[in-house]
């Protein structure tokens, strides 16, 4: 088993970063370009940055965003909101990102993500799966788009299959559910998503405590664990995170 990787999330709003809760009651949590360096003196792995509201303002990611962060990090960043084309992905990627993350597009047009596969390499290709509970679809989980806004009536699960069959190379499932609650990744969702594809899945959304990591990845299935309010409002650091699963018996990176 490949070591478990920490991952802090940048969710970008005007400039800045931010962090709701259920995907609203936005929060300022600082500038960007010092939370990406700090994060990464503090050993962080990998970072996620997430400008929320592009899609919904239909508008493409701020790519003077991702080339300020970009310009501060030597660990890879994957960078997500708004993207909708294979241009899109080249113009961010040119910007400083190692990686970009799909969602709504993805829905809309799947024959994107098979698309970008084969230009840009399916490392570089991360399919976010955004859901909520919903008892009438097989998993009982449903899938939303438009930053959380819009239920698709489309199963979570047999979309996650889907993408790695298009070529996607990480799946990032978040549980509008859980989403900045800090009561715990939903291990439930992370779970139904990683029994069923063999990529690696990223745990998302309301990590509170040491526990929550710990149950990500022997509960869940989880490869890598994305986190942003413990880490934005210095509940936890990442070094505490990684002592504690080096404690548990989980290799870290």
């Amino acid at each position: 088993m490949e070591p478990v990787k920490v991952m802090p999330c940048l969710d970008m709003k005007n400039g800045r970063v931010v962090k709701g809760v259920h995907f609203v009651d936005i929060k300022e949590a600082g500038d960007p370009v010092e939370n990406a360096a700090f994060y990464q003196a503090e050993g962080a792995d990998e970072l996620a940055m997430l400008d929320i509201a592009a899609t919904l303002e239909n508008r493409k990611t701020r790519l003077e965003w991702v080339k300020n962060v970009s310009a501060v990090l030597t660990i890879p960043l994957t960078v997500g909101g708004g993207i909708s084309t294979l241009e899109d992905i080249g113009l961010v990627l040119k910007a400083g990102a190692s990686k970009v993350s799909m969602n709504s597009a993805a829905v809309k047009n799947p024959g994107l993500v098979r698309e970008a596969s084969r230009k840009f390499g399916k490392d570089k290709i991360t399919v976010a799966i955004d859901a909520r509970r919903n008892s009438s679809l097989p998993s009982g989980f449903e899938l939303v788009v438009s930053g959380g806004t819009l239920p698709v009536a489309q199963d979570a699960v047999e979309w996650a299959k889907t993408c790695e069959s298009l070529g996607a190379g990480v799946i990032l499932p978040t549980s509008m559910d859980g989403d900045g609650t800090k009561a715990g990744y939903d291990i439930e969702y992370t779970k139904a998503i990683s029994s069923v594809v063999n990529l690696p899945v990223v745990a998302s959304g309301g990590a509170g405590k040491l526990e929550d990591f710990y149950e990500a990845v022997v509960k869940g299935g989880a490869a890598v664990l994305l986190a942003a309010s413990v880490f934005h409002f210095r509940m936890l650091s990442i070094g505490e995170v990684k002592k504690y699963l080096r404690s548990k018996g989980i290799q870290v990176a």
